[in-house]
């Protein structure tokens, strides 16, 4: 019996390790962990069932959403159909003459056109300085006019970085959002993109100006007016023509 009691005991064991095995090993390929974020997601990406490898390997990202592993930031932009190509076609902008009131920015290494009324001082927070336009009844868009660290991964060219963060910025604008490029050209030290963002049946003006000042990142400079301030829409080229590096 004694011999009986121990294979009994044996069988015992190999089951409990087995269910042990069954907790701890991992159910299927939806538990593997997703790869890290190459680009900044502008809009929730769609759920659905795992994909095959093979089609992992090589999927298209969808526009907006997190990158697969081996996809570059610059892939995810020419994927996205909010953002169109920039040509040839798209033309230099005339510029105004530089402002002399300026706000320093000693974070970005910039300074900024301090803008004249109706434009006001206002908590910069998340960035490290802000001008805004007053509020509007029923709606809450406004003009902003704000600077920061570039809060993208930089690219080789100052072309492709204002590139990137002119779809970065659509995370400021409504969902369903659109670029159509207006200006491009370079700046000393940088790149500038003025640009109209439609979205329904209205529209704003928008800029981004990427320019090294001297820190560990570039500076961004990055102005919107809706359609309904459109009156301010001349302070956009004002904005562009006056950041300058600190000095």
């Amino acid at each position: 019996m004694r011999v009986v009691y121990r294979g009994l005991a044996v069988v015992a064991a190999i089951a409990a390790a087995a269910v042990t095995l069954v907790v701890v090993l991992p159910s299927g390929p939806d538990e593997v962990t997703a790869g890290p974020v190459t680009a900044p997601p502008a809009a929730p990406s769609s759920s659905g069932p795992a994909p095959s490898p093979a089609a992992t390997a090589k999927a298209v990202p969808s526009p907006g959403s997190s990158l697969a592993p081996g996809y570059t930031a610059m892939e995810a932009l020419y994927a996205d159909p909010r953002v169109p190509k920039l040509t040839r076609k798209v033309k230099r902008m005339a510029l105004p003459k530089p402002s002399r009131r300026v706000v320093k920015d000693v974070r970005t290494g910039l300074a900024v056109p301090d803008l004249s009324k109706p434009w006001k001082t206002y908590g910069a927070a998340p960035f490290t300085t802000k001008q805004v336009l007053p509020k509007q009844r029923g709606t809450s868009m406004r003009g902003i006019f704000v600077t920061c660290p570039l809060p993208i991964m930089r690219q080789k060219s100052p072309r492709d970085t204002a590139l990137l963060a002119a779809r970065w910025t659509l995370n400021h604008h409504p969902q369903g959002s659109s670029i159509t490029w207006l200006a491009s050209q370079p700046v000393k030290h940088g790149w500038m993109l003025i640009y109209r963002v439609k979205y329904g049946k209205h529209q704003s003006r928008a800029a981004v100006v990427i320019m090294d000042g001297g820190m560990s990142k570039p500076g961004l400079a990055f102005v919107t007016v809706p359609d309904s301030q459109r009156k301010q829409w001349r302070d956009i080229g004002r904005v562009v023509a006056g950041v300058r590096v600190l000095g």
